[in-house]
Parts: C-alpha cells; structure tokens; sequence
C-alpha cells in the first residue's frame, strides 16, 4: 500500500472516531508531511516516539468546537498516477482556505511556500 495514503487514512479514521491522538509507522517523509499539517495549524503537535527499530510518529489531533480541523484530506498524486506542477502553474487550494504539499527539489513544502519560490514537483496531497 501507498506509505503517505495510509498516513492520510489514519488521520481521517482518527478524527471520524474523534481519537485524541494517533500513532504511525516512522519514515521521514510522513514525519516531513505532519510537520508541515502541525505548522500550518491543521493538527495540533507532531512527535517522534520509540526505539530503533519501532520508531512511530504521534499525532495529536486538533477540533474547533468538537469539529475535526481537517475536513478533507485528498491524495493527489497516486503511485500509479503521478502529478506534476510547474513553479509557474502552482495554484492555492479552496481559495486559500487549504494547502497542497508538494514534493519539490528543495524538500517538501506546502503551495504558498512553492508558489513564492518559484519552484514545482510532485503534487503529494490537498488538505483543507
């Protein structure tokens, strides 16, 4: 199974059953995807837990008044079907209102940051 879906997934299933928090496999670039969820506010803090070889990632999530802070997360780009952008054609994400994270040569970066530098890659996801 797709590595980064699943880390989505997770994340949706945990806010439907209003978890408080929710575990995951470690690989670094989920961790580079929570990260950015964390600084763009959409969950509440990203953690780093376990050994070697059992490493996860904690996420805790954030609700506004019992409503989950995401209200959609949407896989772009799939493994059978890539998607690229240009630094050019990079466009926001419900006016404004959500962010798509792109996978660019300068690491991952959400598309406002994409969109003032100018570069593209691979759109990984939407969240809004």
């Amino acid at each position: 199974m797709d590595p980064i879906a699943d880390l989505l997934v997770r994340i949706k299933n945990a806010q439907a059953s209003a978890h408080e928090s929710v575990e995951i496999p470690f690989s670094k670039a989920k961790l580079a995807i929570a990260k950015i969820l964390e600084r763009e506010g959409f969950v509440g803090a990203v953690e780093k837990k376990g050994l070697k070889n059992k490493e996860k990632i904690e996420i805790i999530l954030k609700y506004d008044q019992g409503a989950p802070a995401i209200s959609e997360l949407k896989r772009v780009s799939k493994p059978g079907q890539r998607i690229y952008i240009s630094g050019d054609k990079v466009r926001s994400v419900k006016q404004g209102y959500g962010r798509a994270i792109i996978s660019t040569s300068r690491g991952l970066m959400t598309d406002k940051e994409a969109k003032k530098n100018k570069v593209g890659g691979e759109i990984l996801c939407q969240v809004w």
